[in-house]
């Protein structure tokens, strides 16, 4: 555990978070007057959601329509 003033949090504060996030230091404490005021650890991890691909293969995409094709088209070709 480091312990680092106020001042020094203030000018390296960039610092301090990298050790932090890189796992080079668990906690960095803040002083104030030599008393502990306030701790910088790093955020816990959320974990992953479901992944993309579970539902592969429980549908079937359906085949081309020329017909709507043509009516988009053609809808497209109008907002010009």
């Amino acid at each position: 555990m480091t312990i680092v003033n106020m001042l020094d949090a203030k000018t390296h504060l960039s610092r301090l978070v990298e050790a932090v996030e890189s796992g080079a230091e668990k906690e960095i404490v803040i002083a104030r007057n030599g008393r502990p005021v306030a701790r910088l650890v790093p955020v816990a991890r959320a974990k992953a959601g479901p992944r993309i691909g579970i539902a592969k293969g429980r549908f079937k995409a359906p085949e081309p329509d020329a017909a709507l094709d043509a009516a988009a088209a053609a809808l497209l070709r109008k907002s010009k």
